[in-house]
């Protein structure tokens, strides 16, 4: 759970890169079709700020976390999705301008949602709350790894769409290789503290990404949005923003034990959403679904 050299700056450009990649696959069009039809939107941000925050509520209610543990949880359901979502509902075969859409705002959102929650959080389960200042810096950081590589990237479709073309292949195969990294330094980093933690709080995170993935992608199937866009939500709500979470925790509250959950999800949710992408994919499942 601290910083290093690879997770602040190697990793933040390699995913700036993936997201150029991602960009070039992209234009306006996607997303004057998003605007066009919000309803995969709302249903997105519906589950991120209404949905999720209750079922992390309940979980930690259900399995007696104690409150620093519970606080950390509670912290999570409030973070919005990471910057990977947008890979995963790549490699997923996903809506991607929905993705970033609701990055967006998700990420603008988090402001006022996120310190509301948490200090509802520290009222119930430690009995005094705390003002949580909007985590402008890290939604700024957001932006920056995001939106601007995207939109870098459709500059470079628009003015040099066979440069575009040529690149697709080769991106989606870093994509693949920078998720491994994540994964590898994801362990490497916080090997000790997740052996220590995964019998506390390791089946309530994992129970709480597996809602997570499902409620996003079953819940816009049942509304009868398009598969991609079910797909594009269930990333975007399944892969939280563990780093922003780790940081408030660290950072903001001074508590490490609240970063426990944030920590533990972080790794969990990297293989869960890998698995998940593979099931999306295989054979039987593309034809059917197209």
């Amino acid at each position: 759970m601290q910083a290093s050299l690879l997770t602040n700056v190697l990793l933040p450009l390699a995913l700036g890169v993936i997201m150029l990649g991602l960009g070039m696959g992209l234009t306006l069009e996607d997303f004057r079709r998003v605007a066009r039809y919000p309803a995969a939107t709302l249903a997105g941000l519906a589950l991120q700020t209404l949905f999720l925050p209750w079922v992390a509520f309940a979980l930690a209610l259900g399995f007696g976390l104690r409150p620093e543990l519970a606080v950390g949880l509670m912290l999570l359901a409030a973070s919005p999705g990471g910057a990977t979502a947008n890979i995963y509902s790549h490699l997923a075969r996903g809506d991607v301008a929905l993705n970033i859409t609701l990055t967006a705002i998700n990420s603008l959102l988090c402001l006022l949602t996120l310190p509301l929650i948490l200090d509802l959080s520290l009222e119930h389960f430690m009995g005094a709350g705390q003002y949580v200042p909007p985590p402008v810096a890290k939604v700024v950081e957001v932006a920056a790894i995001i939106l601007l590589p995207v939109a870098a990237g459709m500059a470079v479709r628009r003015f040099a769409p066979g440069f575009a073309a040529a690149s697709a292949k080769p991106l989606r195969l870093l994509s693949v290789l920078v998720l491994a990294l994540l994964v590898t330094a994801a362990v490497a980093q916080s090997w000790q503290v997740l052996l220590s933690s995964l019998a506390t709080v390791g089946l309530a995170c994992l129970l709480f990404n597996l809602a997570s993935l499902g409620s996003g992608y079953a819940v816009p199937l049942a509304l009868r949005l398009p598969r991609p866009q079910a797909i594009a939500i269930s990333m975007e709500i399944g892969i939280h923003n563990g780093t922003l979470a780790i940081f408030i925790a660290l950072n903001v509250l001074g508590n490490a034990a609240m970063a426990i959950p944030a920590a533990v999800y972080s790794l969990l949710m990297f293989f869960t959403a890998a698995g998940f992408a593979w099931w999306l994919n295989r054979p039987r499942a593309v034809p059917a679904a197209a």
